[in-house]
């Protein structure tokens, strides 16, 4: 019977980290009790003026914690006040705030030093108090959800916007079949039209995980992109491999097929999101801005370049750097200077050569903190590392692109700094997971190291 009580009867209880990785979190607990410590919220006020990389975060879950507490009065505040919910016009749930205990009140399992302990032990009070309510901490830190383990407490991690349990699950952007595709085809209707040749497929000759911008290959050099998908029939454009691996971008040319596929994603003007991921060297950053250089001198679609990234730091900050915008960012966009420094080696004056692409193609180095809020016409935005990035981070920047602009997120899942994040949290995996089958938009999950023997051997066996 307690079991059954229990699993009706919950309340969570929600801490920092929760928040700052996704601002809207207390609204994604249905009919249940969210709690939130008094020191989550004095967690909040420090940080809101902190780091600019979180201090948004908290302000925007401070704005939406005020917005659902309202005019409450303190009692109704400590008891739970209902959550209103503007999708459904309906109120569901209820949202409290946990007062810090006084002393002697319960008994304290962990020091109250820290803020982490501190919580756990009124957790631990709370849940002796009313045992017919479950009481689960949710957060992001492992260490304390395993201290809270310890203590007797459930606790989980936030999961509300992690769609893939596995990134094994993540989609690659392409389906290999062994052999021929076309010995799975029982028929074919194939049409000429608009300089492309067409395909009509029955459905019943792709697996289950189709959506639309998926290439197909088989090991008979045949290349297909799914550009519609219906009960019946799939419609696949024919690429040719050789057309493929012979295109250029910027006097790049693909080095294997995967990059040739990543190529075609990037020169498309009607896919208007791309996400490139893979290990180190594989060619996503060099790709991307060849062909960003190409659309925007060569092509004149876009009137500027924008470059940016999350900064987290590998190492220990080094502080504050002197300089304008573009000399601060810098040394965090080395990798976009580098590429295109390798772009021009052969040039008889690569300095000068450099200095060109970057004047002609109008390359604007911004800090992610501080492109929200503006509008970029007619932009490609390079965003590199987007593997630090948050899911309510991908939104905020990705929502920047306005009329006739191009987005291009990189990542690489298996290098990523930001605490808190893993590969299934990402907004890299959260953004490539949302926009599968999105028509105007494409994910590419590219392989092998071309960048050197020696970068390939250590991707390997390091």
């Amino acid at each position: 019977m307690e079991d059954n009580l229990s699993a009706r009867r919950k309340a969570y209880v929600i801490d920092t980290n929760v928040l700052i990785h996704d601002p809207n979190s207390v609204l994604n607990f249905e009919e249940h009790r969210v709690i939130i410590p008094m020191t989550v919220l004095e967690e909040l006020d420090k940080l809101k003026s902190g780091k600019a990389s979180v201090s948004a975060e908290c302000r925007a879950a401070i704005r939406l914690i005020d917005s659902i507490l309202g005019d409450a009065e303190p009692e109704q505040i400590r008891q739970g006040v209902r959550i209103w919910r503007d999708l459904t016009r309906s109120h569901l749930g209820t949202l409290s705030v946990l007062m810090d205990m006084q002393d002697g009140v319960g008994k304290d399992y962990l020091s109250n030093e820290l803020n982490d302990n501190k919580i756990i032990n009124q957790l631990v009070t709370l849940q002796a108090a009313d045992i017919n309510t479950k009481v689960v901490l949710v957060t992001k830190d492992i260490n304390m959800r395993l201290k809270a383990r310890a203590c007797g407490l459930a606790a989980e991690d936030y999961h509300n916007d992690q769609l893939v349990s596995d990134i094994k699950q993540l989609a690659r952007g392409y389906h290999e079949m062994e052999g021929s595709f076309w010995d799975r085809v029982k028929a074919v209707e194939t049409v000429q039209g608009m300089g492309e040749t067409l395909h009509f497929v029955p459905r019943e000759s792709f697996g289950d995980s189709l959506f639309l911008n998926q290439f197909i290959i088989d090991d008979e050099g045949f290349v297909g992109r799914i550009r519609e998908i219906d009960g019946e029939k799939v419609v696949l454009t024919d690429l040719p491999r050789e057309q493929l691996m012979n295109q250029q971008a910027w006097g790049l040319t693909p080095r294997n097929i995967h990059q040739a596929l990543a190529l075609n994603l990037l020169m498309d003007p009607n896919v208007h999101l791309v996400s490139l991921t893979g290990p180190a060297g594989s060619g996503k950053t060099i790709l991307a801005l060849a062909a960003a250089i190409e659309m925007t001198i060569v092509e004149r679609r876009f009137n500027k370049i924008i470059a940016t990234r999350s900064t987290p730091p590998l190492a220990e900050e080094h502080g504050f750097l002197p300089g304008t915008e573009e000399e601060k960012m810098d040394p965090w966009l080395g990798a976009i200077s580098d590429n295109i420094e390798a772009l021009h080696l052969n040039d008889a004056s690569p300095s000068g050569s450099i200095e060109y692409v970057k004047e002609k193609a109008n390359i604007q180095f911004k800090a992610l903190n501080y492109i929200r809020g503006r509008s970029f016409q007619r932009s490609l935005i390079l965003i590199d590392e987007c593997q630090n990035l948050t899911p309510h981070q991908m939104k905020a920047i990705i929502t920047r692109a306005g009329d006739g602009s191009k987005v291009v997120c990189l990542g690489n899942l298996a290098q990523i700094d930001t605490p808190y994040l893993s590969p299934t949290s990402s907004g890299l995996t959260y953004m490539s997971e949302r926009f599968k089958g999105f028509r105007h938009g494409g994910h590419l999950q590219l392989h092998g190291v071309p960048r050197s023997i020696l970068a390939e051997y250590a991707e390997t066996n390091l």
